[in-house]
């Protein structure tokens, strides 16, 4: 039940995968997993709030998916439209705020006009910070991050002591999740074992937990066996207890 797991993270990020896969093995085609995996976002964000999860971040689109088919991307694109659109007010209604990070200038102008009002209209919201990850990836973050950093300091007449005083935390002001805790637990669904290029920098002390759900099937119950597995993990952050 949701009031009885101990030790829950303030920040659950979840890689979604397996929306081709799950519709494959349907007899379909691969944009109907798509359309299935949102009713898997909708049952996540009532799981997290019923938990008292703080943060829940997606990896919803990453900058290698702009690779994918035209009519893939143009779909998906045109889904994460619709869906803003028909959650917003359920959201707003249950004291979610909802952002979207990552490179938005690949993105087309009607789904950054949505994003944005979503975004303001939920600004004030605190009962949970909902995170998509929109074309968006590690690498990408981190070298952005670097870029606006070199600009700083080379308008800084102080620059080398300001290179030789700069600490991780103030590192982390640069990169797009500045302001935003670190995630404890990564979850990825469909049996890979791998982060593909997410949260790089962020991810350095998340507990992970690995699922052979494929995306469309990953509902509260699954949601609530990751909590489970985090709430029995020892995290030391390199540390001896």
């Amino acid at each position: 039940m949701a009031g009885e797991t101990k030790n829950v993270p303030v920040h659950v990020s979840l890689i979604m995968d397996g929306n081709g896969r799950w519709a494959k093995e349907r007899g379909k085609e691969r944009v109907y997993g798509h359309f299935e995996g949102v009713s898997s976002v909708r049952a996540c964000v009532e799981a997290a709030v019923e938990h008292g999860v703080r943060y829940l971040s997606l990896f919803a689109f990453s900058e290698e998916n702009w690779n994918r088919p035209d009519d893939e991307v143009t779909t998906l694109m045109g889904l994460m439209v619709k869906a803003m659109a028909e959650e917003m007010d359920s959201l707003d209604r249950n004291g979610v705020r909802f952002m979207v990070l990552g490179n938005r200038q690949r993105l087309g102008e009607d789904l950054n006009k949505t994003i944005d009002a979503c975004m303001e209209r939920t600004a004030s919201n605190d009962i949970l910070t909902l995170i998509i990850f929109l074309s968006y990836s590690g690498k990408w973050d981190i070298l952005q991050a670097a870029k606006k950093l070199a600009l700083d300091i080379a308008e800084n007449p102080d620059k080398e002591k300001v290179l030789e005083n700069m600490t991780v935390a103030d590192f982390d002001k640069y990169l797009v999740t500045a302001d935003i805790p670190d995630p404890d637990l990564i979850v990825r669904t469909s049996g890979e074992h791998r982060l593909s290029n997410y949260l790089l920098w962020q991810g350095a002390y998340s507990e992970f937990y690995f699922t052979e759900t494929l995306w469309p099937d990953f509902r509260k119950v699954e949601f609530a066996k990751a909590l489970e597995s985090f709430a029995k993990r020892d995290r030391r952050y390199g540390k001896v207890k």
